[in-house]
C-alpha cells in the first residue's frame, strides 16, 4: 500500500520531435515507483493533466515500465473529473472507480499483463478522440515477485495526428466475465454471451452494423487463451480474434482485416485456464484470474458488461478433460465523446 511504498512523482511532459508520418508525440513519464521485495500494491492511481486546449486524436500509445508493473487501465476524462494534483494518489481517496471513468470520457489503452513495453498502433487515419480540456487516469497494479526491490522509471507516450488526417473516430468496447472459478488440477473455460441487438435496436433502430479495428487480452498466469466470436441470429459463429499468448508478452493488436458486425447480433467471450493448484482459483489480483477484453470500434456508443460482479461459475459442463462454465451476460452503452 502507500504507506510501504515510496513514490515520488514529478510530471513534466516532453514534446518528442515530429515523426515521419505526421504524428507529434508527447511523452509524460510518471513514478518513480519503489516496490520492496514480494511487495504487491493495487490501491493506486494516477493522472497527468494533457493541457490540451483543442482535442487531441490519438493514433498511438507507446507504455515503457518495466518488471514489476502488472497491469494499468489508462483512460480519459475531463479535467475537472476527481480533482487533486497530476502524480500517484491513492485511488479510494477521491472515490475512483473505473466504470464510472470511462462514462465521463473513455478507454485510452490497457496495458498487456507484465508486459514491459507495449505500442498500441491503430491503421492510417484512425484515432481515439480526447476532448478538449482533458486528462488521464489510471489505476496501476504493481507486483514484485523477486528477491530484490524494483525501482521502476515508467512513461507513457502519445502519438498524435491532425484533424484533417482522422477518417475514423475510434469509441471502447470493454467485456469481463467475473464469474471465474478455476477447478483444481483441470482445465477450464469461462464463456459469456452478450447480445447486443436489444440496446442498438433502441439507439440505432436497427441492428450492430459497427466495424471493430482492435482488441486486446486480459488474463493472469494461469490463463492459457481468449477467444472473442462473433453470433449471427441463427446461432452461427464467426471469430473475429483470439489469442494464446501467454504473460509478458502482448495479448493485443489490429483485427485484420477488419470485423464488420453487420449480419451479427452478439458477442461471446471466452477465456480458456490451466490450474495446477491444489485450490480453486477465483476472479482477483495477485494470484487470482481474470477474463477482460476491450477493442476499439467506430460505434458512436462505448459498448460494455459482461459478468461485471464477482460470482459463482454456473452451467458446469465436462467437455473432454476440460470444464465449461457459462454465466448470463449485462450489456451497456453510453455516447462516445465525439
Amino acid at each position: 500500500m502507500l504507506d510501504c511504498l515510496r513514490i515520488a512523482v514529478a510530471f513534466a511532459p516532453v514534446l518528442a520531435a515530429c515523426a515521419s508520418d505526421g504524428a507529434q508525440h508527447h511523452s509524460y513519464p510518471f513514478g518513480p515507483f519503489d516496490i520492496a521485495a514480494h511487495q504487491e500494491v493495487v490501491n493506486t492511481c494516477v493522472q497527468i493533466t494533457l493541457h490540451n486546449d483543442a482535442p487531441t486524436y490519438v493514433q498511438s500509445v507507446e507504455l515503457t515500465t518495466g518488471p514489476g508493473f502488472h497491469h494499468s487501465n489508462w483512460l480519459f476524462v475531463p479535467e475537472t473529473a476527481y480533482p487533486g494534483d497530476d502524480g500517484a494518489f491513492r485511488c479510494s481517496d477521491r472515490a475512483y472507480n473505473e466504470a464510472i471513468a470511462a462514462a465521463y470520457g473513455g478507454v485510452l489503452f490497457a496495458q498487456s499483463t507484465q508486459s514491459p513495453h507495449e505500442i498500441q498502433a491503430f491503421p492510417a487515419g484512425l484515432a481515439v478522440k480526447l476532448p478538449a480540456h482533458s486528462k488521464l487516469i489510471a489505476q496501476i497494479h504493481l507486483l514484485n515477485p523477486q528477491d530484490a526491490a524494483l525501482h521502476l522509471t515508467p512513461t507513457i507516450q502519445l502519438g498524435s495526428i491532425p484533424q484533417a488526417d482522422v477518417t475514423t473516430v475510434l469509441s471502447a468496447i470493454s467485456f469481463t466475465d467475473e464469474a471465474l472459478g478455476l477447478p483444481v488440477h483441470k482445465d477450464s473455460r469461462f464463456t459469456v454471451d452478450c447480445d447486443l441487438a436489444p440496446l442498438y435496436n433502441q439507439h440505432y433502430q436497427r441492428n450492430p452494423d459497427f466495424k471493430i479495428y482492435y482488441a486486446l487480452a486480459h488474463y493472469h498466469a494461469l490463463g492459457t487463451g481468449l477467444q472473442l466470436e462473433a453470433i449471427r441470429p441463427d446461432g452461427t459463429a464467426t471469430t473475429m480474434f483470439t489469442t494464446d499468448h501467454r504473460v509478458g508478452d502482448s495479448l493485443g493488436g489490429p483485427v485484420d482485416p477488419t470485423f464488420d458486425m453487420t449480419g451479427y447480433t452478439r458477442l461471446r467471450l471466452s477465456c480458456d485456464y490451466t490450474n495446477p493448484r491444489d485450490s480453486v482459483v477465483g476472479w482477483g489480483v495477485g494470484d487470482q484470474e481474470m477474463c477482460v477484453f476491450l477493442a476499439f470500434s467506430d460505434s458512436t456508443y462505448n459498448w460494455g458488461g459482461g459478468v461485471t460482479e464477482v460470482e459463482p461459475p454456473m452451467n458446469p459442463e465436462e467437455v473432454g478433460n476440460a470444464m465449461h462454465y457459462t454465466n448470463p451476460c449485462v450489456v451497456f452503452a453510453n455516447e462516445a465523446n465525439r
